[in-house]
C-alpha cells in the first residue's frame, strides 16, 4: 500500500505543476443552423460576423463556402455531397477564405478543386496555402509578351501563334479535337527542347484543370501525361462531373493560384482549362439554387465577371518581380459551330485571340482541324521565332485566297494553268498542315516543311506522298544543317542566306525522293 500510495502522491505532484502552469483560455465561436439544403447549396441562419467566401465546416467534414451573405441568412455552396446534410444541422466558421495548397510538392501530383490528393500517392505537404481568389497583377508589373509558347502543332505555331503570357481561347463543337490541342502544348511546354538555347530550351510547368469532364476522358489525359514523361512537370486538378457543382466552379481559380506560385519564382507556367462552359453551367446552377435573379439564358447578371478576373490573372511579369509567365489556356465548347452563343462570345472578346476547330474539315479527315479563316491571335508575331515570320508570314492569308479559289473551282468552271497551279500548290499546303495526334515536330522541322509547301517545291509530288517528303526533309536538316536548326530554336534572325541555304536542303530532299506524277487530277 505504501507504494502505491507514493505513486499516487507523484501524480497528483504532477498534476499540480502543470494545472499551475496552465492559465484558462476564452475562446468565442459562431454557430450557425442549417434551414434549408438543396443539390449543392445550403441556407445557414445565426451567423452575425461572416465573410464572403468564408469556409464553413458541416458535421461531417463537409466543407463549404459562404457565397449570399444577407442580414438574416448565409447562401453556402457545398463542397462534397448534400444527401446527408440534414436540416437543423450545426455550421461552424473557420475564419478561413477558400484556400488551396501550393509549392514544389504538387508536381507530378492529382488533385481536386480544394487541393486534395486523388492519386492514392499519399499526403500532400505544401510550403504554403495560398487562396483561390487572387487579385491580378498590376498593369505596372507586366511585361509585353514577347516569347513563344511552341504547341508542337504546325498550324498555330505558324498561323496562330501563342507567347507565353497570353490567353488563347480553344473552340469549336463536341469531339472535334480541342483536348488533343491543349494537351499537344502541354506535353511540348512541358519538355522543352533539350540541348538547345533559346527561349524553348527549359522546360517549363503545366497546370491541367478538368471541369466537368468525364473520369474516362480525364483517365486517358493523365495516362498520355504519364507515358510521354510530362505528369512530373504538370499539376493536374479535376472537378469532374460527379463532383459538387461547387468544387466545379472553385476548381479554375485554384488551379490559377497553384500557377501563380509558379509563375513568382520565375517560371514559365501553362495551365489549360478543360472546359469553362461546363464551368459557366455548374456556376448558373449554383446561382439559381441561391435564388439569385437569372438573366440571358438564365446565366446570373455577373457570369462574364467570373470568367474575366479569371483569365486576367494570365500575364508576362516583369524581370524585377521574377520575369515568370503565366499562359491561359480556356477551352470552350460550342453547339452546331455557333461561336456567337453567349459564353463564347463572352470569352472571345475576355481573351487575345482563339484557335477555331472545325467540325467540317474534322469530317474530311484534315486534322488537326484548325480553320485559319476564324482563327487569330491578336499577338501575333510578336511572339513567334523569327524564322517563321521570314517563311510563313503570309500563310494566312494564301491559305484564305486559296480557299476561295477551290470554292470557285467546284462550279466546273475551265481554269487557266495559273489558276491549277495555284490550286495544286494551296493542297499541298494542307496537306503540310496535317499531323498526327501523337506527332509534335520542332520548329526547325516545322520552318522547312512549310518552306518547301508554300515555295512550291511539293507541286509536282502526289499528295499521297507528301508526309513521307515531310520525313524526308525532317532527316535531312537535322543532319545537314544542325546548326542552323539550333540557330533557328535560339530566336536568331532568319536572312536571306540562311532561307538558301534551307531551300537547298529541302530541294534536295524532295528530289531523292524520285519523280512522281501528280496526283491531283
Amino acid at each position: 500500500m505504501g507504494v502505491l500510495d507514493g505513486i499516487a502522491e507523484d501524480l497528483v505532484t504532477a498534476l499540480d505543476a502543470r494545472l499551475d502552469g496552465h492559465r484558462a483560455e476564452l475562446r468565442s465561436e459562431e454557430i450557425g443552423t442549417v434551414t434549408r439544403v438543396s443539390a449543392g447549396v445550403a441556407e445557414v441562419e445565426g451567423f452575425t460576423e461572416l465573410f464572403a467566401d468564408e469556409l464553413i465546416l458541416f458535421p461531417g467534414g463537409l466543407m463549404g463556402a459562404a457565397s449570399e451573405i444577407e442580414e438574416r441568412r448565409a447562401g453556402v455552396i457545398l463542397f462534397g455531397p448534400a444527401e446527408q446534410l440534414p436540416v437543423g444541422a450545426e455550421a461552424r466558421r473557420t475564419g478561413r477564405v477558400i484556400d488551396v495548397p501550393v509549392g514544389e510538392a504538387l508536381l507530378g501530383r492529382i488533385v481536386d478543386g480544394l487541393g486534395a490528393p486523388l492519386d492514392g500517392e499519399g499526403r500532400l505537404r505544401p510550403a504554403e496555402r495560398w487562396p483561390v481568389e487572387r487579385p491580378a497583377p498590376a498593369i505596372l508589373d507586366r511585361a509585353p509578351v514577347e516569347l513563344p509558347l511552341q504547341t508542337g502543332v504546325k498550324a498555330v505555331d505558324a498561323a496562330i501563334p501563342i507567347g507565353r503570357g497570353q490567353r488563347e481561347l480553344v473552340i469549336g463543337d463536341r469531339q472535334t479535337g480541342k483536348t488533343a490541342i491543349a494537351l499537344s502544348a502541354i506535353l511540348s511546354h512541358a519538355a522543352g527542347r533539350p540541348g538547345t538555347e533559346g527561349p524553348l530550351a527549359a522546360p517549363g510547368v503545366c497546370v491541367y484543370c478538368a471541369i466537368g469532364q468525364r473520369a474516362a476522358s480525364v483517365a486517358r489525359v493523365i495516362e498520355t501525361l504519364r507515358r510521354e514523361g510530362a505528369l512530373e512537370r504538370t499539376v493536374v486538378v479535376i472537378a469532374g462531373s460527379e463532383d459538387a457543382p461547387g468544387l466545379q466552379f472553385v476548381a479554375p481559380y485554384a488551379a490559377t493560384s497553384i500557377a501563380e506560385w509558379f509563375m513568382a519564382r520565375g517560371d514559365d507556367v501553362l495551365v489549360v482549362f478543360d472546359d469553362l462552359t461546363r464551368h459557366a453551367r455548374a456556376y448558373r446552377e449554383l446561382s439559381l439554387l441561391l435564388r439569385r435573379p437569372p438573366g440571358r439564358e438564365a446565366y446570373p447578371g455577373d457570369i462574364f465577371y467570373i470568367h474575366s478576373r479569371l483569365l486576367e490573372r494570365a500575364t508576362h511579369l516583369r524581370d524585377e518581380l521574377g520575369g515568370g509567365s503565366l499562359t491561359a489556356l480556356p477551352i470552350i465548347e460550342t453547339q452546331a459551330q455557333n461561336i456567337s452563343a453567349y459564353i463564347p462570345t463572352n470569352l472571345i472578346s475576355i481573351t487575345d485571340g482563339q484557335i477555331y476547330l472545325s467540325p467540317d474539315l474534322f469530317e474530311k479527315g484534315q486534322l488537326p482541324a484548325v480553320d485559319l479563316g476564324r482563327s487569330v491571335s491578336r499577338v501575333g508575331a510578336k511572339a513567334q521565332l523569327p524564322a517563321y515570320r521570314a517563311v510563313a508570314g503570309d500563310l494566312r492569308l494564301s491559305f484564305a485566297q486559296f480557299e476561295e479559289l477551290e470554292v470557285f473551282s467546284r462550279f466546273g468552271t475551265r481554269l487557266d494553268e495559273e489558276t491549277r497551279a495555284k490550286l495544286a500548290r494551296g493542297r499541298r499546303v494542307r496537306a503540310a498542315l496535317r499531323q498526327r495526334e501523337s506527332e509534335r515536330p520542332p520548329p526547325p522541322e516545322q520552318i522547312a516543311v512549310l518552306l518547301a509547301a508554300t515555295q512550291g517545291m511539293m507541286d509536282d509530288l502526289p499528295l499521297e506522298r507528301v508526309a513521307e517528303a515531310e520525313r524526308a526533309i525532317a532527316e535531312a536538316i537535322r543532319r545537314e544543317r544542325p546548326e542552323l536548326c539550333r540557330e533557328i530554336e535560339r530566336g536568331a534572325a532568319f536572312g536571306d542566306d540562311d532561307r538558301a541555304a534551307l531551300a537547298e536542303t529541302v530541294r534536295a530532299a524532295i528530289e531523292g525522293l524520285g519523280e512522281g506524277r501528280d496526283g491531283d487530277a
